[in-house]
């Protein structure tokens, strides 16, 4: 058993490929000491998806600041450009709040549970009619 020294701002991301998507779990708290391993990882998955889409889990985040949620946004504009579908799943606390605050749940795709997220990034995409 390896032991790691802990601080307050780590931050563990690990990632698991799903039929048409990968999920990228956090746990740990995402601030600016942790944001640089968030936004490794992000950019890992969003310059060469493996996948179509990508589910950003969040339920293990116990808490985020604004670097952090930052990062997330920096990887929305990414997996735009890219074509790659992007779900945060597990949204709460500090970080729901933040998203409350600067009007962004308006812009991710947010989900309660992982499951929700995948379900709905590997969807077929509707074309919408407008009037």
């Amino acid at each position: 058993m390896v032991s790691q020294p802990q601080s307050a701002t780590a931050l563990t991301i690990s990632s698991q490929p799903h039929d048409g998507a990968v999920v990228l779990r956090a746990h740990g708290e995402l601030d600016l000491g942790s944001a640089p391993v968030l936004r490794e990882r992000l950019r890992q998955a969003t310059e060469r998806p493996a996948a179509p889409a990508l589910v950003v889990d969040l339920a293990e985040v116990s808490f985020c600041d604004s670097v952090g949620m930052s990062e997330l946004v920096l990887a929305l504009h990414r997996s735009e450009a890219e074509g790659l579908r992007l779900a945060l799943s597990g949204v709460h606390g500090s970080l729901e709040r933040l998203l409350w605050a600067t009007g962004l749940h308006n812009v991710f795709d947010i989900h309660p549970t992982c499951d929700d997220a995948l379900r709905a990034v590997t969807a077929p995409r509707r074309l919408e009619r407008r009037p």
